[in-house]
């Protein structure tokens, strides 16, 4: 597949409240440490920002607790698209929190939420947030217990109007009736993927009856590789993360992708999934 002509447009678009986004996003967890671990190379990681919005990017996802050693998501964020197009949505969530030194803090408290959305808002450079979703549970374990209480406060904050719009993450089908009881949700991001998390393909059906995004984060992670996924790169001619991602876009039309990448040839690659169309026989194949 040719990749140099391909943007994010080619995976259609989704009404994310009241901002039209590219239903292919970017994810800026991974631009701050190389894959070895050591810190990411600041020059390159601010080129693949711009980059990703040059490809039709208008929706970054973000979070202040997304820093290393050396690098912050939301600092090379601000230092690489401030002043932001008018259509770029930053999306940033809330809910654990680290310390200076990077060590994790237990869940926030509701009352806690209001300095968290304003530690996004001064990294950021913003004075609203476009979108923030909240984090339930620490760690990848899906979230437990009532979300009322600290989705509530963050109501108060959208209706205060330092947030646009909210979200909710690592959450089940229960979490977002409870949510849409106390304030419009418009999106839900979980872990979710060709081979992983597969629970949540009743959860995808339910966000779209409610109008509400939904949007994996590691869709393209996997252990030892699917055959049927190599297979099918193999006769179109891309990589098994560019079919992982078509699978994911294809599974709905309120279904978004926020791959994330440090590299300039990856995030292209990433990129040029969008327009990967797969066969009613290659989806079975897949998911068979």
């Amino acid at each position: 597949m040719t990749t140099h002509t391909i943007t994010a447009a080619a995976a259609g678009t989704w009404q994310l409240g009241d901002r039209t986004v590219n239903r292919m996003g970017f994810g800026a967890m991974r631009l701050m440490s190389d894959a070895d671990g050591t810190p990411s190379d600041r020059d390159r990681a601010i080129a693949v920002l711009r980059k990703a919005v040059d490809l039709g990017v208008d929706h970054i996802d973000t979070a202040a607790f997304y820093f290393s050693e050396l690098r912050s998501a939301n600092e090379l964020i601000n230092h690489a698209l401030a002043p932001y197009p008018d259509d770029l949505v930053i999306v940033t969530k809330v809910g654990p929190g680290r310390g200076p030194s990077g060590e994790w803090l237990p869940e926030a408290r509701p009352e806690q939420l209001r300095g968290q959305v304003e530690e996004n808002l001064r990294q950021l450079g913003r004075d609203q947030l476009d979108l923030v979703n909240l984090r339930i549970g620490e760690g990848l374990e899906r979230g437990t217990g009532s979300l009322a209480e600290r989705f509530g406060a963050l109501a108060e904050l959208r209706e205060a109007g330092l947030v646009r719009h909210l979200g909710i993450s690592n959450v089940s089908a229960e979490h977002l009736t409870e949510a849409l009881a106390i304030a419009p949700v418009v999106s839900v991001q979980n872990q979710y993927g060709l081979t992983a998390r597969r629970e949540d393909d009743a959860l995808i059906e339910l966000c779209a009856e409610h109008g509400v995004a939904f949007v994996p984060f590691f869709a393209i992670a996997s252990g030892s590789e699917h055959k049927a996924v190599t297979d099918i790169a193999a006769e179109h001619d891309v990589t098994p993360a560019q079919v992982r991602l078509a699978w994911t876009l294809h599974r709905g039309p309120n279904v978004l992708a926020i791959p994330g990448t440090g590299s300039p040839a990856h995030l292209a690659e990433n990129i040029a999934a969008a327009a990967l169309r797969l066969s009613p026989d290659e989806l079975a194949r897949l998911t068979g």
